[in-house]
């Protein structure tokens, strides 16, 4: 189970998407000018947050990339600016908020960088929306794989190009439900590629990308031996744990 704080950050703002000070609820497309890793006073740069000691609290400024799940008044998003990610989990927001945070949009987010086997992740967070734009392009970190660089890219949006597809067990399957076998339809998808050799382990995982989306369809139909490009986002747990969001042929 995740840590969990008994002291709660004092919220400066209510929890809404109108926000308070002015925030707005984000429609702009970003634009030449736009500085994604710019921040406003009294905001963390990526570095300072990098630095920052677990357990303390922090302020970001980030833009959402993807939306991993809404559950029970809580939502856990992955977020990026210009120089780093954050991984924001369980932030508390209805479920019509939501659905209207969609990619791309600005927010500022207080709470506290905690770490969960590995993953550096910001809990028992408030948030407002801010005018702003920004879509990060996917990182190709695939000459980062098997190496200590590759952790600095936590969160991120990734690549990994000219992949090979090896089987996912002794049975020759390419993909398994759950990574023992376990699962059925709509659960996450295993899956193992290799490079150079070494093989490696990512996931399809269903809250983020379930049954319905173009990749967990496409993972479904890969054979031992294809060739592919990946992408996705740099979870972390007890070492690299990749979260696949695109799949195509190499």
């Amino acid at each position: 189970m995740k840590k969990i704080f008994a002291t709660l950050l004092a919220a400066t703002c209510a929890i809404s998407m109108i926000g308070c000070g002015g925030g707005s609820s984000s429609g702009t497309t970003s634009t030449a000018a736009e500085d994604p890793s710019a921040k406003s006073e009294g905001v963390m740069t990526y570095a300072e947050y990098d630095a920052a000691a677990l357990d303390t609290g922090v302020t970001i400024e980030a833009y959402v990339q993807g939306k991993q799940s809404w559950w029970d008044n809580k939502a856990t998003l992955y977020t990026q600016d210009g120089d780093g990610a954050y991984f924001i989990y369980e932030m508390a927001m209805s479920e019509d908020e939501y659905k209207k945070l969609t990619d791309g949009t600005k927010i500022k987010v207080q709470g506290f960088k905690s770490e969960w086997s590995g993953e550096i992740e910001i809990v028992d967070a408030t948030y407002e929306i801010e005018e702003g734009n920004y879509i990060a392009e996917a990182k190709d970190v695939t000459d980062k794989l098997g190496t200590d660089e590759l952790v600095k890219f936590q969160n991120q949006k990734v690549a990994f190009k000219g992949m090979t597809v090896e089987q996912a067990d002794d049975s020759g399957a390419a993909f398994l439900y759950n990574w023992d076998g376990s699962g059925q339809e709509g659960d996450d998808l295993y899956f193992n590629v290799s490079l150079d050799g070494k093989t490696y382990s990512f996931t399809v995982e269903s809250y983020l990308t379930g049954a319905d989306t173009e990749v967990y369809k496409a993972v479904k139909e890969l054979k031992v031996g294809d060739k592919v490009d990946l992408e996705g986002f740099l979870y972390w747990y007890e070492g690299p744990n990749p979260h696949i969001t695109s799949v195509k042929a190499a």
